[in-house]
């Protein structure tokens, strides 16, 4: 059974930082993403890491997120992390960890295959 578990949400202050974790097991994915839903909008993509066939790594952004959030992945924990620094209260959403097969990154919330049930994050002004 595949299971992606995100943790590490919370209440914090703007310009605070968090970082969430996301743990797959079940199976690895070449790409693992995170996106984001606040109430009433649509879910949008913030960040992804890829692994091509030459084990080479890619990170992808979306442009709201660029500069402050970093992605990363232990690949022995098959785990990704998503640190979040210089929060703001438009960070706020529920944030969700996805994995993907293909092996380059990918925005397009369709093109994962694996979904974590999310965790909230509350960015406070």
């Amino acid at each position: 059974q595949v299971q992606l578990v995100e943790s590490g949400g919370g209440l914090v202050q703007a310009g605070g930082s968090l970082r969430l974790s996301c743990a797959a097991s079940g199976r690895t994915f070449s790409t693992m993403g995170w996106f984001r839903q606040a109430p009433g909008k649509e879910r949008e993509f913030v960040a992804c890491i890829s692994r091509n066939e030459d084990n080479i790594y890619y990170a992808n952004y979306a442009n709201s997120v660029q500069g402050r959030f970093t992605i990363s992945r232990d690949n022995a924990k098959n785990t990704v992390y998503l640190q979040m620094n210089s929060l703001k209260p438009e960070d706020t959403a529920v944030y969700y960890c996805a994995g993907a097969s293909v092996p380059y990154t990918v925005v397009r919330a369709a093109s994962y295959d694996y979904w974590g049930q999310g965790t909230q994050v509350t960015v406070s002004s």
